[in-house]
């Protein structure tokens, strides 16, 4: 089949979301169809522009080129499945959170004025008309399937992959470090981790890999805390150093605020290592079991520091809780998730 995938980028970022397209795309070629991508750099600033940004979207017809049929075309997240094309299939990553469960929160920059709910009710009965044309509509997780269950009456049958560096990570030493991967944002709450970091002892260190617009609120945040020369802020390195920095952690903390999916679960768990996350985290609460490869605690800076010592006081069973942990997440498998989506 001649299938395209749907891509809105940040340009100069990269993160899961990103990645998961790139894989994707492989996955399809791997399976003897010609896959591309199609991207339209994503601006979502000021809150007019989501309009904008949908409407471009929905500009795009993708349903030929050159006289030859496109065959499939797959909608990924907020504001591709805009897209038209009479055999769109919508792969929904995650919705622009930011006018759904996140609204009135520090997370938003929607408030409940008026002119705020006006936009957001637009936005989202735009969402569930467009959401609603798709062919078949999967989601990433059953927590973006519940959301969008929610707030939009639409049923996603979940639809779970392995993560990017599935097949590279491998077990190593329980060094001296927790690890924390991803995007530095307000939603992973990373801040949570270096509060929690400052009441462990200070032989454990912190390796905080990935950037984003919260480096350096993080940065100061260390140095008040005086644990900077505890943290470690790697920023956005190769696969090669992520790889490495996996094998030799103690645990991986991730502690996102009802995150979609988190694929970083299952690469801590793939590296053998035990993830630390919280009772409110969404997708990785799909994969991490308390007590048996990682710890669920309450999202509380002294819960984590609990954790985080555990670990560090016992490698021993940090290590059996990474093997169990590296059980379900071998488990997930690419095979399948092609052929439902171009089936």
């Amino acid at each position: 089949m001649r299938v395209l995938v749907c891509e809105a980028r940040v340009p100069f970022t990269t993160g899961g979301a990103e990645r998961h397209v790139d894989g994707l795309i492989d996955q399809l070629r791997r399976h003897g169809h010609v896959a591309e991508k199609v991207s339209i750099p994503f601006k979502w600033y000021p809150k007019d522009e989501l309009l904008a940004q949908a409407a471009v979207w929905r500009l795009v017809d993708l349903s030929e080129f050159n006289s030859e049929p496109v065959d499939r075309v797959i909608a990924t997240k907020f504001p591709t499945y805009f897209v038209r094309h009479p055999r769109k299939v919508t792969w929904l990553f995650h919705q622009y959170r930011a006018i759904y469960d996140l609204a009135g929160t520090r997370f938003s920059e929607f408030t409940h004025d008026e002119r705020d709910v006006n936009l957001r009710r637009m936005l989202i009965d735009r969402d569930t008309e467009v959401l609603a044309e798709s062919t078949r509509l999967f989601s990433n997780s059953r927590n973006t399937a519940n959301r969008l269950q929610t707030y939009n009456g639409l049923t996603a049958t979940p639809l779970y992959h392995p993560p990017p560096l599935a097949g590279r990570l491998m077990p190593g030493r329980f060094d001296d470090y927790v690890l924390s991967v991803g995007r530095l944002e307000l939603t992973k709450r990373v801040d949570v981790i270096i509060r929690a970091l400052a009441r462990t002892d200070r032989t454990v260190r912190l390796v905080v890999a990935g950037g984003g617009s919260q480096r350096a609120p993080l940065e100061e945040l260390a140095r008040d805390l005086g644990v900077a020369d505890r943290v470690r802020f790697a920023g956005e390195i190769d696969d090669a150093s992520l790889v490495d920095l996996y094998a030799h952690a103690l645990a991986v903390v991730f502690p996102p605020l009802d995150e979609d999916y988190g694929y970083i679960t299952l690469e801590g768990f793939l590296a053998r290592k035990p993830v630390i996350t919280t009772t409110d985290a969404g997708g990785p609460l799909e994969f991490v079991e308390d007590g048996v490869n990682g710890f669920v605690v309450e999202p509380e800076v002294d819960a984590i520091a609990a954790a985080i010592a555990r670990v560090a006081g016992d490698r021993a069973a940090a290590k059996r809780l990474g093997d169990r942990g590296f059980e379900r997440a071998s488990a997930i498998t690419w095979d399948g998730v092609v052929e439902r989506l171009v089936g």
